[in-house]
């Protein structure tokens, strides 16, 4: 929709793709095609699945949308393998002309960094935003609540297919209160949290952009629910804390309802999953063991991988799986039934916040 916007409403844009001058891509398209000095318009087939206007189910640009929408076909790479020889880096740039052998989107990467190779591997990754991925292997999942259907990689005749959920406020919330003066340092939210027995009947819900998968409402407002003059900065913190924890278990639940899939490890990365609170009460709330390991960037790592595997550096995948470093295990501490009631008030508070029409 934000490509149509452009093509309706920058004439220059327009007039280039009528020239045959415009090329379209995401980031990784963009990169490649200045790090090549403007030889390379390309992308991959992870990176071109979160498009939304590449049909993965055909592994091909959309025709159909792109006749619907007027959007001419010419403007867009060609897509390879994520493994794939995309050319070399102007020897101007670093010195010398590195070869480039591995496009991968962000998640997607996280996946493959965090060794989730096989079917019914999940990963969480919490950052900004949460996205919970589980590898459906080379069935793509049509999901009814709004999980997307995406490639994770393919390399050779090997085609790995994920899909996703994401909760888009996660480290947003966590930052806006940090801006509010809630806490200074963010390693202080844990001792905060678990410096009262609960959250005191706090309710937050992290929607300042709206609720995904499951709830898939963009008029979903955030807020707190049941201040009271008694709240303290330490229950107000619990409370955005714990809203982590419960999205994360409606996405967990999600993923395993639709896909009908069995979870056979979960791996968490992203600067949130150093929150010990928030990993704790999510491996309580799904009742499974979670592994963070002890680098959280795996973006970046996943393409290391992606790369090194193109040229030579190591030979496998169980190569790569040496390589990983766990640092902790959370395992599950409480039942399920212990957060019941508040799960139910929870997402009560949740209910009471959809469709919240703003005009601002």
């Amino acid at each position: 929709m934000r490509l149509l916007w452009v093509l309706q409403n920058i004439p220059e844009v327009q007039q280039a793709a009528d020239e045959g001058n415009c090329c379209f891509g995401t980031i990784d398209t963009w990169l490649l095609y200045k790090l090549t000095d403007g030889s390379v318009h390309a992308t991959d087939y992870s990176n071109a699945s979160g498009t939304a206007i590449f049909d993965p189910y055909l592994m091909s640009w959309s025709s159909f949308l792109c006749s619907l929408l007027s959007i001419p076909f010419s403007i867009f790479p060609p897509v390879e393998d994520t493994s794939h020889s995309f050319g070399v880096v102007n020897p101007s740039i670093f010195g010398t002309p590195i070869p480039i052998r591995a496009l991968v989107a962000d998640q997607q990467a996280a996946m493959f960094g965090q060794c989730c190779f096989d079917v019914g591997d999940m990963k969480l990754t919490m950052g900004t935003g949460t996205f919970m991925a589980i590898n459906t292997g080379i069935n793509l999942h049509t999901s009814i609540a709004g999980l997307y259907p995406l490639v994770g990689w393919k390399i050779g005749n090997e085609l790995v297919c994920l899909a996703e959920g994401n909760a888009s406020d996660t480290g947003t919330a966590i930052k806006w209160a940090q801006e509010l003066n809630l806490y200074t340092d963010v390693a202080d939210t844990e001792e905060m949290a678990r410096s009262v027995p609960d959250s005191g009947g706090i309710y937050f819900v992290p929607s300042f952009t709206g609720l995904q998968a499951p709830v898939n409402d963009p008029y979903a407002c955030a807020s707190f629910m049941g201040l009271k003059p008694s709240t303290s900065k330490n229950h107000l913190v619990r409370a955005i804390l714990e809203s982590v924890a419960f999205r994360n278990k409606q996405l967990y639940d999600t993923v395993r309802r639709e896909t009908s899939i069995k979870i056979s490890k979960i791996r968490a990365d992203g600067g949130v999953s150093n929150n010990s609170f928030v990993m704790q009460m999510t491996a309580d709330l799904i009742g499974q063991v979670i592994d963070k390991p002890k680098h959280t960037d795996m973006s970046s790592l996943g393409a290391a991988f992606l790369a090194g595997l193109a040229v030579g550096i190591w030979s496998n995948k169980e190569e790569l799986k040496k390589l990983r470093q766990p640092e902790i295990l959370f395992e599950p501490q409480s039942k399920l039934k212990d957060y019941e009631k508040t799960v139910a008030e929870w997402e009560l508070a949740l209910q009471r916040c959809c469709n919240w029409y703003n005009d601002y």
